[in-house]
Order: C-alpha cells, then structure tokens, then sequence
C-alpha cells in the first residue's frame, strides 16, 4: 500500500484564505503518478489516489469567518479530528491574529501537535502561533516581510530570515506571506514525494516557480 499522509489544515476567525486554500489546492492535485493525475483531472480520484488527506481543523469545530467575510466549515474541531502527519498553520491580518494568540487551547493544541506529527508548517503570520507556542527558540524562520521587524522585536529568540520564500529547519517549515505558501508546500511535496512530483504539481496548476515578486 502506497504512503499517505494525513494533513490538518488549522483555521480560525480572521485566516488569510489563500494562506490554507492556497497550499489546499496544491496538495489536492498531488498524485503519485500520471494514472493519478489524470483521476485527480477528471474528477474520478478515489482517496488511494491521494499522497495527501488534506482537511481543516479548528478549536471547536464550528463554522469560521475568514478575513474577508468567507464563512467556512472546518471538518473536524480538536475533541474530534484525526491523527495529523502534518500541520499546516496559516496567518491573518494582526488584529484577528493577536485575537487568535489569546487562546491557549489553540496554543496548547498546537504543541501538543508537534510532539506527535511528522512536520509542521506555517505561512506567512501563521509563525506567530509556532513562536507564541515556543516551538521557534533558536530556530530560523520567517514570516510575511511586512511584519518581520515587528516579529523579531516580540521574539528576539528566533533567527528571523527576511527576503526568503520558505525556511526549512527540519520538521518545522515557515514561509513567507501570501503565495508563499504555495512555493512552500510545492517544496514539501518534493520532501515527501520527490522533485519530479513538485514539477507536475506545479505544471497543473500553472504556478511559476521561477517567479519571486
């Protein structure tokens, strides 16, 4: 039986929507191989086609509002999700974000999560919950390049990296913001699958690598 990995993508009120449905999209075009692909285009993948399970988690499980007014429901809230390989965590603007950082549920989920999971990553703000949770102490990461100065101010215990899509430090993965994610995830696809994977991947949505803006 072919690897699969169970992927929990965490939301909360104010999340960036193109921060998870952005990695969501690339994962959800992930095969193992051409057959795969071409299931996953028709629409006739069934889940043994899929490297990656991908579903949303939030705290209680109940519906939340994105940034700009989406209203979404996550599939699973803590009490009841699966087990989760790896955690994907993404950012929001810094008012909903600093409002989501009061809860020490989330927090404690959070690091509850890194001891069990195989990787963890955040894009763009979604940092701050890796750094609030302590698990970013010592580390290099990074973050949206617009609060980075802000970042490294309220944790001075991180190595902040300005100017730099994603930053790999083993089992936690930070990008910077927005698209970031995207390149980030693409790049995790390589981990986990292989660099020629990536390239597809990346061909079917038609995502240029090669642009760094």
């Amino acid at each position: 039986m072919k690897k699969q990995w169970n992927v929990g993508i965490f939301l909360f009120n104010g999340v960036d929507i193109i921060d998870f449905s952005g990695p969501y999209e690339v994962l959800s075009y992930t095969a193992y191989d051409k057959d795969g692909l071409r299931k996953l285009l028709m629409g006739t993948a069934s889940m043994q086609d899929r490297p990656f399970v991908t579903f949303t988690v939030s705290e209680t499980g109940s519906m939340i509002t994105t940034n700009n007014g989406m209203k979404v429901q996550p599939d699973y809230g803590f009490h009841d999700a699966p087990s989760i390989d790896i955690l994907l965590i993404p950012g929001a603007p810094l008012i909903p974000l600093k409002k989501a950082l009061e809860s020490q549920t989330a927090l404690q989920w959070i690091r509850k999560q890194y001891d069990q999971v195989d990787l963890i990553a955040s894009i763009c703000s979604g940092a701050f919950f890796l750094a609030q949770a302590g698990l970013l102490k010592g580390k290099k990461a990074t973050t949206h390049h617009a609060v980075c100065d802000y970042f490294e101010q309220l944790f001075p215990e991180v190595e902040v990296q300005q100017g730099v899509r994603f930053v790999d430090e083993g089992n936690i993965v930070t990008s910077g913001g927005v698209t970031s994610g995207i390149n980030m995830t693409l790049y995790l696809v390589e981990r986990f699958l292989g660099k020629e994977n990536a390239q597809t991947v990346a061909r079917t949505i038609e995502f240029d690598t090669k642009v760094q803006c």
